[in-house]
């Protein structure tokens, strides 16, 4: 058969699926709790979360090129730019911290990205980056009532660090000042 009438398709270099590969590389980033996460969505989409698994994890991570850090790093940035992803956001916060970045970096991160998305997305995703940092200070994953990670406050809106639901509020918070000055700190060093 001619390449020409070779079925469509068949000359392209496979991609990689390895499902093994795809759960050790969620456990090195999210830890000993991502199997209960997948288990209860599995509960509700059966299939899915080894779908995440295998085409992610095992699949698009597994592609030469980039290293973990940087993949973070992009992660990072397309889930600030998206919006409305907090939750996954925060997840991505807590790999990148778990891989070595610091909140500084982290941080700077998102702050580069205020130009390119708008301030309102920067500021939102500054909102989950601070929420998720204080939650790993105080040793805890999730604050919330509604089981919303990085929910500090108490109407069930993700990243909220105050009471009216606007994830991007601008209450006080002494919380979110000290984690600021802790990254300040922790970029000096």
């Amino acid at each position: 058969m001619s390449p020409a009438t070779a079925p469509a398709g068949t000359d392209l270099t496979p991609a990689p699926f390895d499902r093994a590969a795809g759960h050790a590389l969620l456990a090195e980033l999210a830890g000993p709790g991502a199997g209960a996460t997948l288990g209860g969505l599995d509960a509700l989409a059966p299939g899915f979360p080894d779908w995440i698994v295998t085409s992610l994890f095992g699949g698009t991570y597994q592609r030469p090129g980039l290293t973990l850090r940087d993949r973070q790093i992009a992660n990072l940035a397309a889930l600030t730019a998206l919006g409305g992803v907090e939750p996954q956001l925060a997840d991505h916060v807590r790999y990148s911290r778990r891989i070595g970045l610091t909140a500084a970096e982290i941080t700077e991160v998102i702050v580069h990205l205020a130009p390119y998305v708008g301030l309102p997305k920067a500021l939102a995703g500054l909102r989950v980056a601070t929420a998720t940092f204080a939650e790993a200070d105080r040793g805890t994953a999730d604050t919330g009532t509604d089981g919303n990670t990085a929910d500090t406050g108490t109407d069930g809106n993700t990243a909220d660090t105050g009471t009216d639901g606007n994830a991007a509020d601008t209450e006080a918070d002494t919380e979110s000042d000290t984690v600021a000055e802790s990254a300040t700190e922790e970029a000096r060093a």
